[in-house]
């Protein structure tokens, strides 16, 4: 452990029956290449009704050499859990990852160079890359549907900050300690609960620091493999995670005022046109499967705005 015995990073996965995935992220970890002597890893079990346990127990026995803890959110939803995390951790950066995502070795070592390097920066995110392991990626799926099943950023391969409304993602991002003094925690009411794909408690985070003046870089080499299992690739789990993001949107602009719902009200309609425009696009190259889903990916998140 780092000096003091106090490790430098703490990464932090939340996870809630995902006992065969979280295996994954777990072994992943276990193979980073920065010196287990500086950081820490906290799983935060949500109150799993599966084997999850015994598998981080089994994970913990295996990996002496590793620094890690294992606690109980009872209070369900990934928000509450993640605010867990944050307050078991010991670190001076907190990376977090999710419990269906695999790290690309170096994922750890680049976040922990980065906020060493850059000492006035207090927030990062990394890049997520789809993998399709039990089915391949269906027809139908276009750049602009894989979104929001893969959680994709699309910020190219340079450093830079984020901007033009994009932002990380918490299966991939990474802040000081300091930024919860600051600006508090994850808003339970957002978020994942159980098996309802409920969103937007990152995107809500990274704007309260956004709007605060801080500076949110994008590290495209903190890379993580995010698997995308068969039932994600469902229409009926594609519509309803899309209606979800639409009822997230509207709890998280409603946390901000009246006027905040009614801007991004208005931006729906110019999402509307560009949603008919690529649309046509698909369908002057014979591509009617993508126009379909893209239109309906819209119409579900309209539906979740108003809902």
């Amino acid at each position: 452990m780092a000096e003091n015995n106090t490790p430098k990073v703490s990464v932090i996965i939340a996870t809630y029956n995902r006992a065969e995935p979280l295996r994954r992220t777990l072994r992943s970890l276990a193979a980073q290449t920065l010196d287990k002597s500086l950081w820490e890893l906290v799983v935060v079990d949500n109150n799993s009704g599966d084997n999850t346990p015994a598998v981080i127990d089994e994970f913990i026995a295996a990996h002496p050499e590793m620094c890690v803890r294992r606690f109980v959110e009872m209070r369900q939803g990934v928000s509450h859990a993640r605010n867990r995390a944050f307050a078991e951790s010991r670190g001076e950066v907190i990376v977090s990852i999710d419990d269906d995502e695999e790290a690309f070795a170096e994922f750890v070592e680049v976040y922990y160079d980065f906020f060493e390097s850059h000492p006035h920066i207090n927030a990062a995110g990394g890049d997520n890359v789809p993998r399709y392991d039990e089915c391949p990626r269906p027809e139908w799926m276009s750049e602009y549907t894989e979104t929001p099943i893969a959680a994709l950023v699309r910020m190219g391969d340079k450093r830079r900050p984020f901007s033009g409304g994009r932002f990380f993602m918490g299966g991939n991002m990474a802040m000081r300690r300091g930024v919860f003094e600051k600006y508090g925690l994850l808003h339970g009411e957002l978020g994942r609960t159980g098996s309802s794909p409920l969103a937007g408690e990152e995107k809500e985070f990274f704007f309260r620091m956004q709007r605060a003046g801080e500076e949110i870089w994008f590290l495209p080499e903190a890379k993580v493999y995010h698997i995308i299992p068969a039932y994600k690739l469902t229409r009926q789990y594609f519509l309803n995670l899309c209606y979800m993001t639409g009822r997230s949107e509207k709890i998280r602009t409603q946390k901000r005022g009246r006027w905040a719902y009614f801007k991004r009200v208005c931006a729906e309609q110019v999402k509307w046109w560009g949603t008919l425009v690529i649309a046509l696009g698909y369908l002057l190259k014979g591509q009617k499967p993508k126009a379909k889903y893209l239109v309906d990916m819209r119409m579900a998140i309209t539906q979740g705005l108003f809902s």
